[in-house]
């Protein structure tokens, strides 16, 4: 386990055990939407201003290569097959893990959508993949996503039982949604033994409700973020970034990430 635990403090700073993850693996599903259309530029503004890690494609690290350096953690999504053209948007492994090891990475990223018709599927096949990447001192960032009609994707039981399915399963890092409040969250966090960073879903076009998800779940014990199109979407990647920093690391309040991105 030595090489996942040096994996993990790549991720997770060691000051406070916190993560702030640009997520860029949009590409291969969505396409080149705005804010990710050029790989290099936006992988460059995301280690310039002292992001963690990005959550990557191959693709993306292919297209740009020249942006890393040692200051970043490469978390590769390995799960995905389908595109906003009309795919049943149903996860399938698209990578080996044992791949991630040739591309550098410090972890792997699957998503599993508990309450699907096909959740049997989708956690054997990342329970299959988990005992790979345990061979392989892999970390393993399990995207816990809870389906069930009727109800909101952030329900608060249904999010406390999926993370703590995910880490059941062998997931070292949970994914999944703030539920709106931080004493839910608080219970989401308290019943999963492994870090629990939040994602930020479709675009939020009010960033006084982003910053405020994120604060809030900082407060109730969350473990840092994994945000993509909320922060690359804005047209001010490095403020973004920069401002996610001091939210999670830097003990800033939603007024001065507010400041920071011109608000």
């Amino acid at each position: 386990m030595y090489g996942k635990n040096i994996r993990m403090n790549r991720i997770f700073r060691k000051s406070d055990g916190r993560t702030v993850v640009v997520a860029i693996d949009h590409g291969g599903i969505a396409g080149p939407v705005a804010g990710i259309v050029h790989p290099a530029e936006v992988v460059r503004d995301c280690v310039s201003a002292g992001a963690d890690a990005i959550l990557a494609t191959r693709g993306l690290i292919r297209a740009s290569i020249g942006e890393w350096d040692r200051t970043v953690a490469i978390i590769l999504r390995i799960t995905g097959g389908f595109t906003v053209l009309g795919g049943g948007f149903e996860e399938e492994l698209i990578c080996e893990p044992q791949t991630s090891a040739a591309y550098g990475s410090d972890a792997v990223a699957m998503t599993v959508k508990f309450g699907h018709k096909r959740e049997g599927a989708f956690i054997r096949q990342a329970s299959l993949a988990i005992g790979e990447c345990e061979a392989l001192g892999m970390p393993v960032m399990l995207e816990a996503m809870a389906k069930m009609e009727g109800k909101k994707a952030n329900d608060p039981e249904n999010i406390r039982l999926a993370a703590r399915a995910a880490q059941e399963i062998g997931a070292d890092i949970v994914k999944t949604y703030y539920t709106g409040d931080p004493d839910s969250f608080h219970k989401v966090v308290e019943g999963c033994p492994v870090p629990i960073v939040i994602l930020g879903g479709e675009k939020n076009d009010s960033l006084k409700s982003l910053f405020e998800d994120v604060y809030w779940s900082i407060q109730a014990g969350g473990a840092g973020i994994a945000i993509g199109r909320n922060i690359w979407a804005q047209g001010r990647t490095v403020a973004m970034v920069e401002a996610m920093n001091g939210l999670v690391h830097g003990g800033w309040t939603v007024e001065q990430a507010m400041k920071h991105t011109g608000v």
